[in-house]
């Protein structure tokens, strides 16, 4: 069932178990497009969350990135990052790169930064064979279908996050913080409330602490925004865990998410997260040129398994401040 919604100048198609859709007439002029209707474009993504704007014909990183702009109130400079991305021009990255036969589970950009996105603007300049959507989640209703005394556990104790960077998988030190210089690092850590710890081999481990729930800056609403499914464990391909886990040891994964006293999350608990994320996914099939705009605080997204190349463009925008969400948990480095 489809219907159009009216509340801003633009149509905007909503039909069940997709994103909200607008059909744009470009003329082949993307940027001049895209800045004649930001006001209104915005204005859809504040209503409801997301866009998916179908008939850009963005084909290059250079337009691509002159849309972005135009959209943008400021473009962000990625750190902490999880997994590497090309840079294509400033502030404008590939999707992460990760596996095209495993599933990116839903999540919020950086959740788990004291500084991060309100806006995720994604492009496809090519759209794969099959599958590959860039589907989103809407975070007020998944935290309303969330069992109340996981989610009051989560809002009591937050989230840790803990990491270990090497040069071997995951993103590399020198990757996720912009420098390999340990002074840099550390200073980066000391302000961000990361605690770290240099290993034997020259690795290094991070523990961070954060809230699991936020209320939206601009609406107040409460919202699930955080990455502890998607960066768990139980999240992984079997084998890929049991892998890593016989290479670097429990303690050594490149990531792994816990309750905010440090407790154990169960695979119960994640496959629990990942089967309500699920039943609130809307998606959409990328055709190339398309944009999507994503209200990071307001709604998850994640990226589904594809075959054939799929070359998805990313920019992070218009950035929040923790400290302006009413954050539950104090903020501490775990």
């Amino acid at each position: 069932m489809s219907s159009i919604s009216t509340a801003s100048p633009l149509d905007v198609e909503l039909g069940t178990g997709k994103p909200p859709l607008l059909r744009a007439e470009a003329t082949g002029d993307a940027p001049s497009w895209a800045a004649e209707h930001r006001d209104a474009l915005r204005a859809v993504v504040a209503e409801h969350g997301s866009v998916l704007v179908r008939g850009l014909g963005l084909r290059d990183v250079d337009g691509t990135g002159a849309v972005f702009s135009g959209l943008a109130t400021g473009l962000m400079t990625e750190k902490e990052v999880f997994s590497p991305r090309r840079t294509y021009s400033d502030r404008v990255y590939s999707s992460s790169k990760w596996p095209s036969n495993q599933p990116m589970c839903m999540h919020h950009e950086l959740s788990y930064t004291l500084e991060f996105p309100g806006l995720m603007m994604f492009a496809c300049l090519g759209a794969p064979t099959a599958g590959g959507a860039t589907a989103v989640a809407d975070s007020p209703t998944v935290l309303d279908a969330l069992p109340a005394d996981l989610t009051e556990r989560f809002e009591r104790e937050g989230w840790l996050l803990t990491r270990s960077y090497n040069d071997e998988i995951g993103a590399s030190v020198a990757e996720a913080f912009g420098t390999a210089d340990r002074g840099t690092v550390e200073s980066y850590c000391r302000a961000n409330a990361i605690t770290f710890e240099w290993q034997p081999d020259g690795g290094l481990r991070t523990r961070q602490r954060r809230s699991a729930v936020v209320r939206h800056p601009v609406t107040g609403r409460r919202c699930w925004f955080n990455q502890i499914a998607f960066l768990n464990e139980w999240t992984m391909a079997p084998e890929v865990r049991e892998y890593l886990v016989d290479v670097y040891g429990a303690d050594g994964l490149p990531f792994n998410t816990r309750f905010g006293n440090g407790d154990p999350i169960g695979e119960d608990v994640v496959q629990l997260l990942n089967s309500v994320y699920e039943a609130n996914t809307a998606r959409e099939p990328w055709q190339t040129g398309d944009l999507m705009l994503v209200d990071n605080v307001r709604t998850a997204h994640s990226r589904e398994p594809f075959e054939g190349p799929r070359e998805v463009l990313v920019a992070m925008a218009d950035p929040i401040r923790l400290a302006d969400c009413s954050p539950t948990v104090e903020v501490t480095a775990g």
